[in-house]
């Protein structure tokens, strides 16, 4: 599938929290600085999702200036109870997303259902009116805030800044559905960061992989967009 399909939104918030999957189990909690692979197309999933697409996320823009800010919280305690700890947060955060679709194709249940026109049309529409469900940077306390834009427009805080190099991080999850096996696994990368924009690799290109744990694939089935009143303005194809 060529790349007509690819959609442009910007996403803000005043806090984000972009983890190591590590890190979910409990303790303090501290963010990368740029926003993970797997966390915008869990934002893209919550603008417009289903199970016959796969998001694919194609670069992103940091458009203000890097900041942290730690706030107190009470986690609670796997055994029990809770516990006092410093969450790490990116504070005022702004960011431009280039991302498209292709097709699952380990869901040939869903093959009659690969009309490229009508789920781009959809999303755009889902982009313009703020997501399907609510969306959140990374963590659910995150609240975030998406409207369309045109990437690249507008200055950023990192415009001819040059290259900023990071170590080791998250880069996404494979999960079983898209894997095409029954395991879960976790994906790393280096990326770098040039006048703040970030391509991303393609999950296939992530070399440094962990099998987090074996998960059967229970995907879920698809309710027909005319069923959810998301074809209505829509052209026809």
């Amino acid at each position: 599938m060529e790349k007509e399909n690819k959609v442009e939104f910007k996403i803000e918030g005043k806090y984000a929290l972009f983890t190591d999957p590590l890190t979910k189990i409990g303790g303090e909690k501290c963010s990368y600085h740029i926003p993970t692979y797997e966390a915008l197309k869990g934002v893209l999933s919550s603008v417009y999702w289903k199970p016959t697409i796969v998001w694919v996320i194609d670069r992103v823009r940091v458009m203000k200036r890097i900041r942290t800010q730690t706030r107190s919280a009470k986690p609670v305690e796997y055994g029990g109870g809770n516990s006092l700890a410093i969450y790490t947060y990116l504070a005022d955060v702004e960011y431009q997303v280039q991302a498209h679709f292709e097709w699952n194709m380990n869901r040939e249940d869903m093959a009659r259902d690969r009309n490229e026109n009508k789920h781009y049309c959809v999303a755009k529409r889902m982009i313009e009116k703020g997501g399907r469900r609510d969306v959140f940077l990374g963590a659910r306390e995150c609240q975030g805030y998406v409207e369309p834009c045109r990437f690249g427009d507008g200055k950023s805080d990192y415009d001819d800044y040059g290259e900023i190099a990071f170590d080791l991080i998250f880069h996404g999850f494979d999960y079983p559905d898209e894997l095409g096996k029954d395991e879960l696994h976790a994906r790393f990368w280096r990326p770098k960061m040039v006048d703040g924009k970030i391509n991303f690799i393609r999950p296939e290109e992530c070399t440094i992989r962990k099998v987090v744990r074996t998960m059967k694939a229970n995907p879920p089935q698809s309710v027909g967009l005319e069923e959810e009143g998301l074809l209505e303005g829509c052209e026809e194809w």
